[in-house]
């Protein structure tokens, strides 16, 4: 990972989240081809390499963006061949 991956990650799901609505938006990308989808990857990469206390802690983070993320998205059914990559690229969001 590259220096302030992690907070690069959470600041997507920040922006995303601060979007008015029920559910994400589809057409809104935060940056053209980094989608919150791949900020959860991120995040998940870096769970595997942090140390037990810092892991903890943003266990904690990961839990309330997921919470949020999943209220946020509808199931995709279609996509479901992509939950090997996380359960997160089978939600869809609002088009």
């Amino acid at each position: 990972m590259w220096p302030n991956a992690v907070a690069h990650a959470l600041s997507r799901f920040d922006w995303a989240f601060k979007q008015p609505g029920r559910y994400l938006n589809a057409s809104q990308v935060y940056s053209p081809g980094l989608e919150v989808e791949d900020a959860r990857d991120d995040l998940e990469w870096a769970m595997l390499h942090l140390p037990p206390g810092a892991k903890r802690d943003l266990g904690r983070l990961i839990t309330c963006i997921d919470e949020e993320f999943e209220r946020r998205t509808l199931p995709e059914p279609n996509n479901i061949e992509l939950a090997m990559f996380g359960w997160w690229w089978t939600r869809m969001r609002e088009r």
